[in-house]
């Protein structure tokens, strides 16, 4: 392969990542969790638009999340709405501070759509209450693929917690996307680890 073939150029204002898509065709064993995590999950409807937005930046700025903050209200409330669309937040003392969302919009899968807890709570054992949560809820409804896509702007631990969940990877892209710190959507202060160009 020449070298040429190996390296692209991303072009300025832009973002890069790579993607791993991982699955599971049976449900895994629950891994164990921390009993005094003063959390619960909660499912949430068919939530406000506007509070879906706030607990999905909180969660997801500091990784660049941005493809909800794009989507129209109309289409968001919507996808929100459709009942085969569940929508999860983590609650500790009344506030939400986690985010899981289930899509089962595919005959016989379940996509976790996003999946990840505030940035105070990464590495408490939240998370893996919300994964024990997600496996047994997309088994329940007899699913014969529950899968997931992670990328290198995610938290450097979030593939291997998805592997060592029960996930296995099963296809790699890359992903080029507008910086949405450079447009307003995210502050620029977001994700310091990757460089705005």
């Amino acid at each position: 392969m020449a070298l040429g073939e190996r390296f692209q150029t991303v072009r300025e204002g832009w973002i890069a990542a790579v993607v791993t898509v991982l699955e599971m065709r049976e449900a895994a064993s629950p891994r164990p969790e921390r009993a005094d995590g003063g959390w619960r999950l909660e499912r949430l409807g068919a939530p406000d638009p506007q509070a879906y937005r706030d607990l999905y930046s909180r969660v997801g700025a500091p990784h660049l999340w941005y493809s909800r903050l794009i989507m129209d209200e109309a289409t968001l409330a919507g996808t929100l709405a459709d009942p085969k669309v569940h929508v999860h937040a983590l609650m500790i003392d009344g506030a939400a501070e986690g985010l899981l969302e289930l899509d089962f919009r595919q005959q016989g899968a379940c996509e976790i759509v996003y999946f990840g807890v505030t940035p105070g709570l990464v590495g408490s054992g939240a998370a893996r209450v919300m994964m024990n949560h997600a496996i047994a809820a997309a088994f329940a409804q007899g699913v014969s693929r529950l899968w997931l896509h992670t990328n290198t702007l995610d938290h450097p631990r979030a593939l291997d917690f998805y592997i060592r969940s029960g996930f296995r990877p099963v296809e790699r892209r890359i992903e080029l996307a507008p910086d949405p710190r450079l447009s307003g959507l995210l502050p620029r202060e977001s994700a310091p680890h990757v460089p705005i160009l």
